[in-house]
């Protein structure tokens, strides 16, 4: 079986394009649901009617994806659609689904078109939460935040392809260091094997926060 690091340098040197085709399956997958998982307006209507402010439903559907996050049978219920995303391992690939489709649902209940070109740019560097985006705004490779560019007025292709090439990298990154901790922590006496779970829900409660905070309120929607 090949080895995580092995698996993170296959898929690098495959190049940005490759990682803009897996986030552009991804996003499709999170926004318009499959298998039994429903998509990200039909999850953001369901929860908004249930608790009736936009506020308590982004609250509640950011608890169920930290639970999704953690939880191996979510890939089960997306039916094949995972499995037929190359590039990614299908349970990275799930917890990915998982943490764009909160994000969706963020941004949908704050008013953007979640089918609009530049807020599926937004919602995609949400990914790298805001320690990852902040280091590379400093560092001059990103020129703005997902709030700014969900809000630009036209939609750039080249900041897109940039984008999905900084995600995909620190998405096969997560692969390789995930997978490092778990090996260490396994050797801790009393310690579970839950570790994976953990480090998923761990930065989908931060990628929740980031998205809460780069996308303000815009529209008061109806329930």
């Amino acid at each position: 079986m090949a080895k995580a690091t092995d698996v993170s340098k296959m898929l690098l040197t495959r190049g940005p394009e490759m990682g803009g085709n897996v986030l552009r399956q991804l996003l499709d997958v999170a926004v318009n649901g499959a298998g039994k998982v429903p998509g990200a307006k039909p999850a953001a209507a369901k929860a908004l009617a249930k608790h009736g402010s936009v506020d308590a439903a982004i609250d509640s559907l950011v608890s169920t994806h930290l639970r999704l996050a953690t939880a191996q049978g979510f890939v089960t219920n997306l039916g094949g659609v995972v499995t037929a995303i190359v590039g990614l391992p299908v349970n990275l690939a799930g917890v990915a689904v998982t943490q764009i489709r909160m994000v969706a649902t963020i941004a949908h209940l704050r008013g953007y078109d979640i089918d609009d070109p530049r807020v599926r740019t937004a919602m995609t560097l949400c990914l790298l939460g805001e320690s990852g985006v902040k280091t590379l705004v400093e560092r001059g490779v990103l020129p703005t935040t997902p709030m700014a560019i969900a809000t630009a007025p036209v939609f750039d292709a080249s900041l897109d392809s940039l984008v999905s090439e900084q995600v995909f990298a620190e998405m096969v990154g997560r692969l390789g260091g995930r997978r490092a901790a778990v090996q260490i922590v396994r050797r801790v006496p009393l310690v579970g094997g839950g570790v994976s779970g953990v480090l998923d829900a761990w930065h989908t409660n931060s990628i929740g926060d980031y998205a809460k905070q780069q996308f303000v309120t815009r529209r008061r929607l109806s329930k």
